[in-house]
């Protein structure tokens, strides 16, 4: 939860920049993918706590093997579901009270059972420790791309 922390911790030193953009490394400005990162971490996080772990079906995926012994999502092979899609006007208001709100929300993870789980529409069914697992890698990856933006326009 550390690591994950931290993570949160980058994406909030990240706020200065989020009108920035460069259209070769991404479509989307620092604030976007800031603000996706944060709804990723929150849906997730209340898929946990709304888990029945009665509903938990284990199953081989390769794709998830890949993706978590390296730690990286190869940019542009994935499609975000339109629930962690924003939406609404960012800015650097709004990312910093989402952000706030978030840190509070990513802690309630640490108080639940092991047995929580989240199905991923493509890694299929995580249990939480691997669910912290891919929430590092995606917020990572994010991360990834917001400082190759910020790199480009120094």
């Amino acid at each position: 939860m550390k690591e994950l922390q931290s993570l949160i911790n980058e994406l909030e030193l990240s706020l200065i920049e989020s009108d920035r953009s460069d259209p070769r490394i991404s479509v989307s400005n620092v604030g976007w993918h800031i603000e996706h990162s944060l709804l990723v971490l929150n849906a997730i996080t209340d898929a946990l706590a709304r888990s029945n772990p009665a509903d938990f079906k284990k199953s081989f995926n390769f794709i998830r093997i890949l993706v978590f012994t390296f730690g990286k999502i190869p940019r542009g092979k994935g499609k975000a579901p339109g629930s962690v899609i924003p939406t609404e006007t960012i800015n650097q208001a709004s990312l910093l009270n989402h952000l706030e709100r978030t840190k509070v929300k990513v802690m309630e993870i640490d108080k639940m059972e092991s047995s929580c789980f989240f199905k991923h529409p493509f890694f299929g069914d995580l249990k939480l420790r691997q669910t912290i697992k891919f929430l590092q890698i995606h917020t990572k990856h994010h991360l990834d791309i917001i400082n190759d933006i910020i790199k480009q326009n120094k």
